[in-house]
């Protein structure tokens, strides 16, 4: 079972990049997929997160109205499309997939599997 999760880059503030997070070696059928980051010296803490359906979707207040996740479970992908970034949205983003996440989808540990990280830096 394998997550993995790539797009990210350098970036100027105001401006936008597209994450994209691949599972393999596993269905994750009722799954729900989320998107966490990590700041140098801070904790993981939660992006967003779709259901499998796609009818429940979560988002990091500071990210509200910028950031869009999706799904296509057809290929087992997930995507972050993150717009007018800010130089705090700095950090190293994870994917992670979870059965059993039910309403604790900001906690990471109720998510069984994670991709490796992609960074995305902002420049102010």
């Amino acid at each position: 079972v394998q997550l993995q999760a790539f797009g990210g880059g350098l970036v100027q503030a105001g401006g936008s990049l597209r994450l994209s997070c691949a599972a393999s070696g596993h269905t994750f059928r009722g799954y729900v997929m989320g998107w966490f980051r990590q700041a140098p010296g801070k904790e993981r803490e939660f992006v967003a997160a779709i259901s499998w359906s796609g009818n429940r979707i979560y988002y990091e207040d500071s990210v509200k109205g910028r950031f869009t996740i999706s799904r296509d479970n057809a290929e087992n992908s997930s995507y972050l499309q993150m717009n007018s970034l800010k130089s705090e949205d700095t950090a190293v983003y994870y994917c992670a997939a979870g059965p059993r996440v039910g309403s604790f989808y900001p906690s990471p540990g109720r998510y069984d599997y994670w991709g490796q990280g992609t960074q995305v830096t902002v420049s102010s």
